[in-house]
């Protein structure tokens, strides 16, 4: 299954500058690790420790945010888009 996944600013200097990159897998999680084996090093900006996504990076399939979906375990089909989005923080 082929995957369109959208690559934030901050995580473009891992991709080569590319703002959207193509990986395979049927889930949030396969692609991820997908991710990590074309891209290394990218994996742990998005993951902690744990492997969960990080409190501070937001992922959505569709439009969907997974934390609201089956998070890493979502499913994902051809044709669907990925975004990959750090948290916002500031202001008083």
């Amino acid at each position: 299954m082929s995957v369109s996944v959208r690559v934030p600013t901050p995580l473009r200097k891992l991709t080569q500058g590319a703002d959207e990159v193509t990986v395979q897998g049927d889930t949030v999680k396969a692609l991820v690790d997908d991710l990590e084996r074309k891209f290394p090093g990218i994996k742990e900006r998005i993951c902690d420790e744990s492997g969960k996504i990080r409190r501070f990076v937001n992922v959505y399939v569709n439009g969907d945010d997974i934390r609201f979906l089956q998070n890493l375990e979502t499913s994902v089909r051809d044709g669907d888009s990925i975004s990959i989005v750090p948290a916002i923080a500031g202001g008083r």
